[in-house]
């Protein structure tokens, strides 16, 4: 007898073997979604659609703080060297890490773990607190993103939505934001 399992999670190169059907878990009838993980993290964090699925660390460990049944494995499927999604605004004057304190940094939602990785590479190796900026949430490149779990911010941390109908992208491209901090820089982040 086959379990049928949904899986939700990202084609790369760790995964594609299963994605494309060249490996077959024994006594599993696998149905693979290949979805973007934006989707996937919220599609799980908010209506449990899939049996199994690639999720966020901050995301598991904030829903298992709200009651959510998931069991983790182990497995660090998504790989990304984080420095590439810090981006400062050219009217900003900003040439260090340390130029950040005091400025206003977007991003899509601050429990991300990608945000998570970049503030605390930024505290760690660069000496920037991270309740030492001001962050705002929203669509990178299209207004009106909702956060997949609602969280209390760490004490001193100013978190606040963005303007309706605003991007992050147009806010860093016009002065307002000064930095934004992302995981990806295409569309759906």
């Amino acid at each position: 007898m086959r379990v049928p399992l949904s899986l939700a999670c990202g084609a790369y190169d760790r995964t594609w073997a299963l994605a494309c059907g060249d490996i077959r878990p024994e006594g599993v009838d696998l149905t693979w979604l290949a979805l973007p993980v934006e989707e996937t993290f919220f599609w799980m964090t908010r209506h449990r659609d899939f049996d199994a699925a690639e999720m966020s660390l901050s995301s598991y460990l904030i829903s298992l703080e709200a009651g959510a049944p998931f069991v983790a494995i182990p497995a660090f499927v998504s790989r990304a060297f984080r420095h590439h999604g810090i981006y400062v605004g050219a009217a900003s004057g900003i040439i260090a890490p340390a130029g950040l304190a005091g400025r206003t940094v977007g991003v899509a939602e601050y429990q991300l773990t990608a945000n998570v990785w970049i503030r605390g590479i930024l505290a760690e190796r660069h000496g920037l607190p991270v309740a030492a900026v001001r962050y705002r949430t929203g669509g990178l490149h299209e207004p009106g993103r909702v956060a997949k779990l609602a969280h209390d911010p760490p004490p001193g941390v100013e978190i606040e939505p963005i303007p309706a109908g605003a991007t992050l992208a147009d806010l860093l491209a016009t002065g307002q934001i000064d930095a934004l901090y992302t995981p990806r820089s295409g569309p759906g982040t």
